[in-house]
């Protein structure tokens, strides 16, 4: 089986009887092609006494904690072939995840990611204002995963302007005239949550300026740390930004480093949707048993994606519940959920929430 079987499937069309079968069996192809390729990973899989020929369900490979990418240097190729270093969003001090890509992995990443994000902005590409500064993006061999994010949704964008200078100050002139010149166009934005509601919304009301964005989309992600402990939920959020620019359509993203490109995205109905590119798992704290529809647990992500890296299926620091599978209101197959926080005690890493830490 082929990563180009799934290429071919439009992101929320399988249900979970077809999705399933097909996860089954290339997750299961990939996890022996790991377990063949990177020797740590084989010996983890040994010590767990997996059986690698057995023809599980996916939900029985077992899964890397996120931690290990910080501690080892996992890759399933000759070091020779990677061409991008990924790094993960961490605060001073602490270590980072290094995930490491050959031509074909960082090729299939770009394309699962513009399957998805078509599926919400459409498949043209529009003008776009990335809220952020252009300094972000420095050493270019070393990704961060800000600066990762903003490349890989920059592909979405015609013309595209930042909307903060190196100081993080709004360019208010300059959006302005750039709304202008795409007048009754469809605009695409992006940014960090954090980074919207500090440099972008906070920006606005303190100087009065009204924008119409009511013909835009913004897609945001990152992490929603300090616009909790601010008491600002989704839907507040939401409400504010459209009090200011006139948005509508504002969709969360989950994703991470780690599994670049399959990130699951904010439908109308505000849940987090898998696509047939990757899937979540619910886990229970105390034993590592799949929770029910509605029970907390901590997220455990699949993915189609890593093959120059053992991070197929991969036990996060955060806690989620699963709210249904193929039957959300949004009309999506698949299964869709929400994220209710990190774990105690585990680390600040979402790009938003690192950045919030300077605040």
């Amino acid at each position: 089986m082929e990563l180009t079987d799934f290429l071919n499937i439009p992101p929320y069309h399988l249900n979970s009887t077809q999705k399933r079968e097909l996860l089954n069996e290339y997750l299961g192809q990939l996890t022996r092609y790991h377990y063949q390729n990177c020797e740590p990973y084989k010996k983890m899989l040994d010590a767990y006494g997996f059986d690698i020929s057995a023809n599980a369900g996916y939900e029985a490979i077992p899964f890397l904690p996120v931690r290990l990418f910080k501690l080892f240097d996992l890759l399933s190729i000759p070091k020779s072939e990677v061409v991008k270093t990924m790094t993960s969003s961490g605060t001073t001090g602490q270590q980072v995840s290094k995930i490491f890509l050959d031509k074909d992995t960082a090729a299939n990443q770009t394309k699962v990611l513009t399957k998805i994000v078509s599926s919400v902005i459409g498949k043209q590409r529009v003008p776009m204002i990335i809220i952020d500064s252009e300094s972000v993006l420095k050493d270019r061999n070393m990704f961060s995963a800000r600066g990762a994010g903003i490349l890989g949704f920059s592909m979405f964008g015609a013309k595209r302007i930042y909307a903060l200078n190196e100081n993080m100050e709004l360019n208010t002139d300059g959006i302005c005239e750039f709304l202008e010149n795409h007048k009754g166009e469809r605009i695409f934005l992006f940014g960090f949550t954090f980074m919207i509601w500090q440099h972008f919304y906070k920006e606005l009301v303190a100087k009065k300026i009204k924008l119409d964005l009511s013909n835009g989309v913004l897609i945001h992600g990152g992490g929603w740390k300090k616009l909790a402990a601010e008491s600002i939920s989704s839907a507040e959020f939401k409400q504010k930004l459209n009090q200011v620019c006139g948005i509508n359509n504002v969709h969360d993203y989950y994703g991470m480093v780690e599994q670049t490109g399959s990130i699951y995205m904010e439908c109308e109905a505000g849940y987090l949707h898998a696509s047939v590119f990757s899937d979540v798992v619910i886990r229970r704290a105390t034993d590592f048993s799949i929770a029910r529809v509605g029970e907390r647990g901590i997220i455990q992500v699949v993915s189609v994606l890593p093959k120059s890296y053992p991070g197929h299926s991969l036990l996060t620091e955060d806690e989620g519940m699963l709210m249904g599978e193929d039957n959300c209101p949004c009309g999506r197959k698949g299964k869709y959920f929400k994220i209710v926080g990190r774990l105690q005690n585990a680390e600040i890493r979402g790009c938003s929430d690192v950045y919030a830490t300077k605040f």
